[in-house]
């Protein structure tokens, strides 16, 4: 038996929103966090430079954890790799930035880049597997914005402050968080509706 692209396409959609719908609390609650990140992130820009390295240094540890446990079991979804590898990359480069605040804020917003550019190319790859579902273009747009905000980074290299980098995170995860936690919940209520 053999399969059209068109009914592969289909059952990898309906895999995908499977998965979600079953791990729904997981990705609203690591929505929920990301958010609650990002208005930290966005009410902490002016404070010491070594203080706010370290403490976005953990809420990249914590969010990474929160997306890496949202993986458990979900491994033969085809975006499994991608959203690995994001978690993996927030973990690294936040213990990275708790261990050597010293390094400067080059380094800190390299890192940034990097973070930002592989998790936004994730979640696009993400939002085109999933459309048609409902609301699939936040999803999009949430990674079209990480790819965006890493290159406002590495055009204001070497200048950009700890406030612009605490400002673009602060957008980042709030657009990251508000898009995943929408899509479980909306998926979650189709469900329970029909």
């Amino acid at each position: 038996m053999s399969l059209s692209v068109n009914e592969a396409s289909a059952v990898l959609r309906q895999a995908t929103r499977e998965t979600i719908r079953r791990r729904s609390m997981w990705f609203m609650l690591q929505g929920a966090f990301l958010v609650l990140a990002g208005v930290v992130a966005l009410l902490s820009p002016l404070f010491a430079s070594t203080f706010f390295i370290v403490f976005l240094g953990w809420m990249l540890v914590i969010a990474g954890i929160a997306q890496g446990i949202g993986l458990i079991g979900a491994t033969g979804v085809h975006y499994f790799w991608l959203q690995l590898i994001s978690a993996v990359l927030a973990v690294l480069v936040g213990f990275m930035l708790i261990t050597r605040p010293e390094a400067g804020l080059l380094a800190a917003t390299l890192l940034m880049v990097a973070y930002f550019l592989v998790d936004g190319l994730q979640r696009v790859v993400f939002a085109l597997m999933i459309r048609p579902m409902r609301n699939w273009v936040w999803m999009l747009l949430s990674g079209i914005l990480g790819i965006v905000l890493a290159l406002v980074l590495v055009w204001n290299l070497p200048e950009a402050a700890s406030w612009l980098i605490g400002l673009l995170l602060g957008i980042e995860l709030i657009a990251v968080g508000g898009a995943m936690a929408f899509l479980a919940w909306d998926l979650r209520r189709a469900t329970a509706l029909g």
